[in-house]
Formats: C-alpha cells, sequence, structure tokens
C-alpha cells in the first residue's frame, strides 16, 4: 500500500514564482504591453461586464461607430446604441441582448446571424444611420470560472447590403438574396438552438431519473459533486450510488462510461441500475463488481466502463473495496496523511475474455477520518501524467484536513481546477466523512 503525505520540502511543493513576471516574459524575456495590443486589433471591439456596461473600447469600434471613449465608457450597452425610434418593428435590440444572455448563463460563444442595427449619428439629434452587423460576443473567465467580461466583436457588412451609390439591378438583386439568406440562416439557428435546448431539457430529466434524486438528505455524511463536460448536453456517463444495507454497513460507487452525452447517459443508467440490484446480494464489494462485470458484456456501449465500489462498516470501523479499472479511492486519516486504496485493482469492466474473480482488499479507519472517490475527470489532465494529478489530489486532501464533507468537497474542486465553468472531462466526485 502506497502512503503519500504532504509537508515542507515534500513532492508537491511549488517553487516560487519570480515576483512581477508573467510567466511567458520568464521565458520569452518579453514584456507584452496588452493594452497597445487591444489598441491594435484590426476588428472593432466592445468589452461589457455581466451588467452589460461598456468597460474597454477599441480604436477600430470607435472608428467604424465614429465615437469617442467618452461617449460610450460606462454606459449600458443598450443606452449608448438604442434602437431606431423610426423603425420600432426591428429586432435588433432584443436579439443582441438575447444573445449577450445567451452568453451569461451557458459560459459559451455565441455568434448571432446578420443583423440591420442603426446607429445614432454623432452631432445629429434623434438621427440614426442604417448598418449592417456581424456579431459575434464571447466570454471572459475568471478563476472561480463564472463569466466576468463579455468581448463583443463585429462587423460592418453595411457595404456588402447597401451602397451609397446607385446600385445596378445585379448588384441589388445580389445584395437582396445575400441578405434574405442571411435571414434564413439566422431563422435556422434559432430553431436549432431550441432544438438543441429540448433536447437538453429531456436529457437533464432522464438523468434525474437514473441518478440517487437526494443523496444528502438520506447520507447526511456524504457530498456530492457532478460535473458533465462542456458539449455534453450537461449529461455524461459517471455515475455515483450510495447504498445503505441491511445489516448497518454502506456501500458506495462510482463508475465511468466511455463517451459523453445521452448515449454514454443511458448506458450510465443501465450499469448504475445493475450495481444497486447486485450489492444487496452479492456478500462484498468484488462479487458486486463480477456482477457487473457478467451484465455489461450484454449492453452496448459499456465496454471498458470503469467502477470502484466500497463497503463501509460502522461498526468494525473498516472499508472493503475493489475497483474495475478506475482510479483508487483516497483515505485521509486525521493526521493529514493520505492512502490510496490500491490494493484490489482489476482491468475495467468485461474488459476480460473469461470470467476471473476480481479481487477485494480491507483496511481500518478510526472516526474522524474522510474517504473520497472520484472519477478521472477530476486529475487527468491533457499532456499530464495522471500521477501528477494524483499527487495534486493528495496534496488538497492533506491542506484541507479536518473540513466537514461539503466544504471539503467544494475545496478540492477548487484546488483541481474543476469549478462551475466548461470542462474537458466529465466529473463525480463522492465525500464521505467516516
Amino acid at each position: 500500500m502506497r502512503v503519500r503525505t504532504e509537508g515542507p520540502g515534500g513532492r508537491g511543493r511549488a517553487r516560487p514564482a519570480q515576483k512581477g513576471r508573467t510567466h511567458r516574459e520568464r521565458v520569452t524575456g518579453q514584456h507584452i504591453d496588452y493594452e497597445a495590443l487591444f489598441e491594435a486589433i484590426p476588428s472593432p471591439i466592445l468589452v461589457l461586464s455581466p451588467d452589460l456596461m461598456i468597460v474597454a473600447v477599441n480604436a477600430a469600434y470607435l472608428r467604424v461607430t465614429r465615437r469617442t471613449r467618452e461617449d460610450l465608457l460606462g454606459r449600458y450597452v443598450f443606452d449608448a446604441f438604442p434602437d431606431n425610434p423610426a423603425h420600432p418593428e426591428t429586432t435588433s435590440t432584443r436579439n443582441l441582448e438575447a444573445s449577450l444572455r445567451r452568453v451569461l448563463r451557458t459560459g459559451e460563444r455565441d455568434a448571432m446571424g446578420l443583423e440591420k442595427y442603426d446607429i445614432p449619428v454623432p452631432g445629429a439629434e434623434g438621427g440614426f444611420e442604417e448598418r449592417y452587423w456581424s456579431q459575434i460576443n464571447m466570454p471572459v473567465r475568471g478563476r472561480a470560472g463564472t463569466v466576468e467580461l463579455i468581448v463583443h466583436r463585429v462587423e460592418d457588412v453595411t457595404a456588402f447590403v447597401g451602397r451609397s451609390e446607385t446600385p445596378s439591378p445585379q448588384d441589388r438583386a445580389t445584395d437582396a438574396d445575400f441578405y434574405i439568406r442571411a435571414r434564413e440562416l439566422q431563422e435556422l439557428n434559432e430553431r436549432l438552438r431550441q432544438a438543441h435546448a429540448r433536447e437538453r431539457e429531456t436529457a437533464l430529466a432522464l438523468q434525474r431519473a437514473m441518478l440517487p434524486a437526494s443523496p444528502l438528505e438520506e447520507h447526511p455524511y456524504a457530498a456530492v459533486r457532478y460535473r458533465p463536460a462542456v458539449g455534453s448536453l450537461n449529461v455524461c456517463g459517471d455515475w455515483y450510488e450510495l447504498t445503505d444495507l441491511a445489516d448497518g454497513r454502506i456501500a458506495v460507487a462510482v463508475g465511468d462510461v466511455v463517451g459523453q452525452g445521452l448515449e454514454a447517459a443511458c448506458v450510465m443508467g443501465q450499469l448504475r441500475s445493475a450495481l444497486s440490484a447486485a450489492t444487496r446480494a452479492a456478500e462484498g464489494p468484488a462479487q458486486a463488481l463480477e456482477v457487473l462485470g457478467l451484465y455489461a458484456r450484454f449492453v452496448e456501449g459499456a465496454l471498458a466502463a470503469t467502477a470502484v465500489q466500497v463497503v463501509i462498516d460502522p461498526a468494525a470501523h473498516t472499508v472493503a473495496y475493489s475497483c474495475a479499472g478506475h482510479p483508487p479511492p483516497m483515505l485521509l486519516r486525521l493526521q493529514g496523511t493520505v492512502e490510496l486504496l490500491d490494493q484490489a485493482t482489476d482491468p475495467p469492466l468485461g474488459a476480460r475474455p473469461e470470467h476471473v474473480r476480481r479481487p477485494q482488499a480491507s483496511i481500518g479507519y478510526a472516526t474522524g477520518s474522510t474517504l473520497v472517490l472520484y472519477t478521472d475527470g477530476l486529475i487527468e489532465r491533457r499532456e499530464e501524467d495522471i500521477d501528477v494529478g494524483l499527487d495534486r489530489l493528495i496534496a488538497s486532501l492533506s491542506r484541507h484536513s479536518g473540513l466537514h464533507p461539503e466544504p471539503m468537497a467544494d475545496a478540492l474542486l477548487a484546488d483541481l481546477g474543476v469549478t462551475g465553468g466548461p470542462a474537458a472531462d466529465d466529473t463525480a466526485l463522492v465525500v464521505i466523512g467516516l
């Protein structure tokens, strides 16, 4: 069994950063003037706060709108650029606001279709100038993962839609066709967005039905965190299960199905239900995973799925465990040391061509210890050895020793960089106070 601790001089100790210098400066020796870089960008750009106030504007935006910084900075964007009262039927302001709100809500980039958005003419009381814009709104996330700024980039395409000189019949026909097709694409984009929203609601309802409804009400000693990957309809193949056994023991399992989205979630639901049933009849976690492995061979998409189960015996102060290709659980002891429960590991579900009994191990614990189960989304990062992620989790557990499960779960997610923002992989985390 491997025992890892963190402290002064340990593997998790970081080298002190060189104060006052960014990573890039330390590597290249160059200082980058980001304000000058922002000014030099040829595309017109506004930077908006979450309450849609203008906090920055580059020179290209000032040129194309013929405004000054004093005109725009600190103003609500729709006070600076209101609808043209001569055309009350236009929806440009409403469409732009809907796009900005989507970015704030989802944290994802939103590209708008062509919009006719007239702008006030500087110095002309009540005067507006006809303009056509191609607009993209992009989120800027803070360290907590929330959207702190929106970059609003525009391109003025008025010259392609309406020319100041008298156009020829051919030009007029081309312009009309361009505008009509752009509007059709915008309407199609909106229909697709609505269809995606309906599919997402269906997927979320399905997943709510397949996962434990309220684990914290029945298990106040447990904290659960569930983070789907970006682009996965907010559903994923990671799962968890907490089962109260008749003799007072508690079974806790975490699993991971290959893939993301609705198909992975459906496979996840089948495996979770099968393990829940097997756990109530099996003698221990190894036998329960044996049954689950046999079942996985008959479920399309379940092969190579991973799972780990622990059975906690509060009376004997022991934890029995078995692992099927899954990252090992961790036991945080009172003195802050962390033990990896890696003495009963085996290949993923259905990976063996012939049935072989799975291993099982047991470990004792003292009251006040903490048990952590998780999926690989918590520790794995691209171009990084998995041991680096394991060490990062071990260091975080040691640092937060003594916390109750709820704040412990939040602290682990923050330290491992898994917050409310988009993630590359699904993540499930279960923290059990023993």
